[in-house]
């Protein structure tokens, strides 16, 4: 096989999508599957869209991920630069090329007289396209002379250069994912490959880069489906060979109907970026809600990736290993909020207890409490199989730190009966007598002594249950009361009887 090198191109134009950390994952995954090279190059040519903060960000998020970049900005390598802003002046001697084999050509159309031709064939119930059949009634170098064009460009006029698509010709091209496609050029338009500013287009651009830094797969998002047969014909222009292409599925909202969006998740409560957006209109991102990036990554890698068995669980490494750009689909992924839960809860269940312990210590000293790491660690093993987040491990605990405030309204009226009282003051008697506090022991003395008075176990454990924690929630309430000590036990039994007997 060929020496395999894929790159990664987003645009600095905002936050990094997790559609684009999809196609960053499965160009890194193919790369390392094959012994090749991931390259992160920053495609930010369109300039008037760019946002500070964004290029960082992206790299940020990659790191995040543990998608680790071979040649970039950063990194550096042998074909840079790799930030396209700083390689303008590459691009225009590519352009010169396709000009001067009648390829391309300029046109001095103000965008103002553009806006206007479109506006006509909207009223006539038409589609305006640049293309063979109108290229020659426009302000360009083949409807004008020579002589006048050249004044044109001496005189400093403004122009783009546009490519000159062939006349009703079949474009033949394969597709790794899509398979064998044919479009005819009758159906494209010119298409702008230098802007008035002097940038490159994307069309001329990643060609042009992808050609000179040796790229041998092309794997992006099937958005740019459409625009592939006039790559294909720009690669034949310049007689250069065209990488392989795999165009990926998109990631669709939670219901399957369109692609999935930042408003979907503001609407849903689910992130649709990697990190927190601080800028502008900021955004949530799935570090900050919790995820584990390897979970955030094992749970994309199969959003339009079928690694054909039932196992759905994957390091980094086992999907290397796994990985096939031959088992992506065609058809959209439907992404799925909760099922991005499940894979950070069974990542989590894999933590040991002193890792989420220690992990919970820093949410818990953010709500003023404490405590010893051992006991914290025997904490998190009674609650973990509970939660998907190690934030969330404080709801299911809060009891363990704070006596109630408050008792819950329907299981007074439900579990509290008028000999309730009664009943807790003669257990807290027999819990006060106690030396050995563990949860095996208070429950055996405490199960044997409703067995020998024959009293109910249910009514008894429901109201001992709400004293302590102040509802019918949390793990064995035997282990809540070895947790929190014999004196905190007593206190909160001598506060629920207080209060609940008014």
């Amino acid at each position: 096989m060929e020496q395999v090198r894929v790159r990664f191109a987003p645009s600095p134009t905002g936050p990094l999508h997790i559609g684009g950390v999809r196609t960053a994952l499965y160009n890194y995954l193919f790369a390392k599957k094959n012994g090749g090279t991931f390259i992160l190059r920053i495609e930010d040519t369109d300039q008037v869209r760019f946002v500070e903060g964004a290029e960082e960000y992206i790299m940020e998020s990659l790191e995040w991920c543990g998608i680790v970049v071979d040649e970039g900005i950063r990194e550096g390598g042998n074909y840079g630069p790799y930030r396209q802003s700083d390689r303008k002046a590459i691009y225009k001697q590519y352009a010169d090329i396709l000009i001067n084999k009648g390829d391309a050509y300029y046109a001095f159309d103000t965008p103002e007289k553009l806006e206007s031709l479109r506006g006509e064939s909207e009223k006539a119930g038409k589609t305006f396209v640049y293309n063979a059949e109108v290229r020659e009634k426009l302000i360009n170098s083949v409807s004008l002379k020579e002589t006048e064009w050249r004044e044109k460009l001496d005189k400093g006029e403004p122009y783009v250069i546009r490519y000159k698509m062939p006349f009703n010709e079949d474009i033949h091209f394969d597709d790794i994912i899509r398979g064998h496609i044919v479009v005819n050029t009758g159906t494209l338009d010119d298409k702008v490959l230098i802007k008035s500013d002097g940038m490159p287009t994307y069309h001329l651009a990643f060609i042009v880069d992808d050609h000179l830094m040796e790229i041998s797969h092309v794997i992006r998002g099937e958005e740019w489906l459409p625009s592939l047969p006039l790559h294909i014909i720009l690669y034949r222009s310049f007689g250069w060979d065209p990488p392989h292409f795999a165009h990926l599925p998109l990631l669709l909202k939670p219901d399957g109907k369109g692609k999935l969006s930042k408003r979907d998740g503001d609407k849903m409560g689910f992130p649709v970026f990697p990190l927190f957006w601080p800028y502008g209109e900021t955004a949530k991102g799935y570090r900050e809600d919790g995820y584990y990036p390897e979970a955030f990554i094992n749970m994309l890698a199969l959003l339009g990736w079928n690694p054909g068995t039932e196992h759905e669980i994957f390091s980094m490494d086992e999907l290397i290993s796994t990985f096939s750009i031959d088992r992506v689909g065609k058809s959209g992924s439907r992404f799925d909020p909760e099922k991005a839960k499940w894979f950070n809860h069974q990542y989590l269940q894999k933590k040991t207890n002193n890792q989420l312990a220690l992990e919970f210590r820093e949410f818990l000293r953010a709500h003023g409490y404490q405590d010893d790491i051992v006991k914290l660690e025997a904490l998190v093993g009674l609650v973990k199989e509970r939660v998907s987040f190690v934030k969330d491990i404080w709801e299911q605990t809060d009891f363990f730190f704070k006596t109630p405030e408050s008792y819950d309204q329907e299981v007074v009226k439900k579990h509290w009966k008028e000999d309730s009282a009664v009943i807790l003051t003669e257990l807290r008697s027999l819990l006060e007598n106690m030396v050995d506090f563990s949860a095996a022991d208070t429950e055996s003395v405490i199960k044997a002594w409703i067995e020998k008075n024959s009293y109910n176990t249910g009514a008894i454990m429901n109201a001992f249950r709400l004293v302590i924690v102040g509802a019918l929630r949390g793990p064995h309430i035997f282990d809540i009361i070895s947790w929190i000590g014999k004196d905190e036990t007593l206190k909160r039994i001598d506060k629920g009887v207080s209060l609940l007997s008014k």
